[in-house]
C-alpha cells in the first residue's frame, strides 16, 4: 500500500470496525484484516501470534496466505521454533529483512534452514504492546518474489498492529469478565416482571477506561482517539461542558509514547490573569511582588509529557502568544528571566466556547487556533448519544452507592425512558448529580426518581418554572414516540416495539398519563 491517503483511510476504517465490536467477532475481523494487508502490501502470508504473559508462550492465533502457500496452524506454540528471531521480537525489536536467508545473522541457524526449506524470501514482523505488556506481534512475507520494507511503510505497519493488540486485549478482559456473569444471572432472577434495565448492560464495549457508551457517535470518537494517540500531533477537543473532555485527554495520554511521563493539568479559566503566566511559564525570585522564591512553571513540569490546557478558550491575549511559541519551537521564559528555556512537550486542549467566533471578535488568535487543533476533536453532547444513558446512569450507581451506603439493584424502566427523555443541558456531569440525588432518596434496591424534580431549559413562550415533575418528562416521551409511529401501538418498528413495553402496558400508561390520540380533522 504505497498510497499513505490510503493507508491511512485503511487504519481509520480498521480502528472504527474493532471500537466496540462485539468480542464474538473478534477472530474473524482478525482473519479478514490479515488477508486485506496481504492484498494491500502485495505479499505472500501474514500471521499474527499472541504473548501469554503467565507462561510467557508465544502461540499462533490467526494467520492467512495466498492459495498454495503454506500458512502456520492456529495454536501452533512457537516458544522453541524461532529462538533468534522471537526474542528479538519479545524484546520489543521490529525485524524488517528484505532478502533471506542472506539478512539473517550466523547464529540465527533454525531460522537459516527454516527460509531454506519454506522458501520465505522476506519478513517483515512488529510487536505491539499495551500498558507497557507486550500482547502480540504482526507479521507478513513473502515467498515469490523479494520485498524492501522502507520505514514509512513500517511505521503504518506498527500502527495497524496496535490496532490488533487493543482488540486483542479488549477480548481478555471481557473473556474474564464473562467468568462473573453467573452473579449477574442471580440478580435478574430478582428483579420485577416489568422489564428494566440492567446492570449486565455496563459492560464497556471497547478499552477505554472511566470512558462508557457504545453509541455510533462515541465509537468513531474514540477509533478517531486511538488513531491519534501513538502520534505527538496537538489534539483540540471541543464540546459542551460535562461531555467528558478530560477524560478523553486523559486516554490519549495513557495510549501514548508519553504515558510514562506527567500529564498536567491547567484550567485556564480558574486562574487569574495576573497568576496564569507564572503558573505556565514559573518566575524567578524577585520578578514581582511576592516572589520570593523562583518557581517552575506547568511547562517545564510537563517536559517528556503532555500538558492538557481545560479552557483554553479563557486565555488572555498575551498567555496565547507565549503558549503559540511554545507550540513552534518548544521555548520560553520565566517571568523575570532573559533565559531562553525548551521543553518537549504534547499539547491537548479543550473548550466548550466556539473558538472560530472568538477569532471572528478578536478574542481568540488565528495562528493559536491552527496550531491548536492540527487534530480537532468533537465530544457529542448527551442528548446526541442517548443510546448511553442507561449504561452511563448505572455507571454512577456503581461509583456511588457505596459512598451513600446503597445498594441499588433495579432502575423501573419509567424511570429510565424519563432519564432518556431528557435533554441533559449539563451532560454527563449534570447527570451524575441527578443520580448522587436519586440515590439519597432511594432508600430500598429500586432507584426512585418520582420525589426528584429534573431542572430544564425553559423554552420560549412556557412556563417560567425550572422544574418539571417526572410524569411530564415521561408523557413527553411516549407521545414523541407515538408520533413517529403514528400512534400505532402493536408490530413491527411501532410505539410498544421502541418502547421495549408489552403493548397492554403502554395502553394502561398512556391512560394514566392522560394521553389520547387525537382526532382526524375532517
Amino acid at each position: 500500500m504505497d498510497d499513505p491517503a490510503r493507508f491511512e483511510t485503511f487504519l481509520l476504517d480498521l480502528a472504527e470496525r474493532f471500537t466496540g465490536m462485539e468480542v464474538a467477532q473478534i477472530d474473524d475481523a482478525i482473519s479478514q484484516t490479515l488477508r486485506r494487508i496481504v492484498e494491500a502490501m502485495v505479499t505472500d502470508r501474514a500471521t499474527l501470534v499472541e504473548f501469554d504473559p503467565r507462561t510467557a508462550h508465544v502461540r499462533v492465533t490467526h494467520s492467512w496466505a495466498r492459495p498454495g502457500l503454506e500458512r502456520f496452524a492456529a495454536d501452533a506454540d512457537l516458544s522453541r521454533a524461532f529462538p533468534w528471531y522471537l526474542a528479538r521480537v519479545s524484546r520489543g525489536e521490529t525485524i524488517a529483512l528484505e532478502h533471506l536467508p542472506g539478512d539473517l545473522p550466523p547464529d540465527a541457524g533454525i531460522e537459516r534452514e527454516y527460509t531454506r526449506t519454506s522458501g520465505v524470501k522476506s519478513v517483515l514482523t512488529v510487536p505491539a504492546s499495551i500498558g507497557g505488556e507486550f500482547v502480540c506481534a504482526l507479521s507478513t512475507g513473502t515467498f515469490r518474489v523479494y520485498h524492501a520494507w522502507p520505514a514509512s511503510l513500517i511505521a503504518r505497519f506498527r500502527v495497524t498492529g496496535q490496532i490488533l493488540a487493543s482488540a486483542i486485549a479488549r477480548k481478555r478482559a471481557e473473556e474474564q469478565l464473562r467468568r462473573r456473569l453467573d452473579e449477574i444471572a442471580d440478580l435478574k432472577a430478582r428483579l420485577e416482571s416489568e422489564n428494566v434495565f440492567l446492570r449486565e448492560e455496563l459492560k464497556s464495549t471497547h478499552d477505554f477506561d472511566q470512558i462508557v457508551g457504545q453509541s455510533q457517535s462515541l465509537r468513531h470518537l474514540l477509533a478517531q482517539v486511538e488513531l491519534v494517540a501513538g502520534t505527538d500531533s496537538t489534539v483540540l477537543l471541543s464540546g459542551e461542558t460535562g461531555t467528558g473532555k478530560e477524560l478523553l485527554a486523559n486516554a490519549i495520554h495513557e495510549r501514548s509514547r508519553r504515558r510514562g511521563r506527567a500529564l498536567v493539568k491547567v484550567n485556564c479559566a480558574a486562574i487569574p490573569p495576573g497568576l496564569l503566566e507564572s503558573e505556565l511559564f514559573g518566575h524567578e525570585k524577585g520578578a514581582f511582588t511576592g516572589a520570593t522564591t523562583a518557581k517552575m512553571g506547568r511547562f517545564e513540569l510537563a517536559h517528556g509529557g503532555t500538558m492538557f490546557l481545560d479552557e483554553v478558550g479563557e486565555l488572555g491575549q498575551e498567555a496565547q502568544a507565549k503558549i503559540l511559541r511554545v507550540l513552534q519551537d518548544g521555548s520560553f521564559e520565566r517571568l523575570g528571566s532573559p533565559h531562553t528555556r525548551r521543553v518537549d512537550v504534547r499539547v491537548i486542549a479543550a473548550t466548550n466556547r466556539d473558538l472560530p467566533q472568538a477569532i471572528a471578535d478578536g478574542h481568540f488568535r488565528e495562528d493559536l487556533f491552527y496550531r491548536l487543533s492540527v487534530f480537532p476533536l468533537h465530544v457529542p453532547p448527551l442528548r446526541e448519544r442517548r443510546d448511553d444513558i442507561p449504561l452511563l446512569v448505572w455507571a454512577c450507581i456503581e461509583r456511588l452507592q457505596g459512598e451513600l451506603n446503597r445498594r441499588i439493584e433495579k432502575i423501573p424502566e419509567r424511570t429510565m425512558h424519563a432519564l432518556v427523555a431528557y435533554e441533559w443541558p449539563g451532560n454527563v456531569r449534570e447527570m451524575q448529580n441527578v443520580v448522587e440525588r436519586a440515590l439519597i432518596l432511594s432508600t430500598g434496591s429500586t432507584l426512585r426518581l418520582e420525589d426528584l424534580a429534573l431542572p430544564v431549559r425553559t423554552p420560549a413562550g412556557a412556563s417560567t418554572s425550572p422544574l418539571r415533575a417526572l410524569a411530564d418528562v415521561e408523557r413527553d416521551h411516549l407521545r414523541a414516540v407515538l408520533e413517529h409511529c403514528g400512534w400505532k401501538i402493536n408490530g413491527p418498528g411501532h410505539a410498544a416495539e421502541i418502547l421495549r413495553l408489552h403493548p397492554n402496558t403502554l395502553r394502561f400508561r398512556m391512560k394514566r398519563l392522560g394521553l389520547t390520540r387525537p382526532a382526524r380533522e375532517s
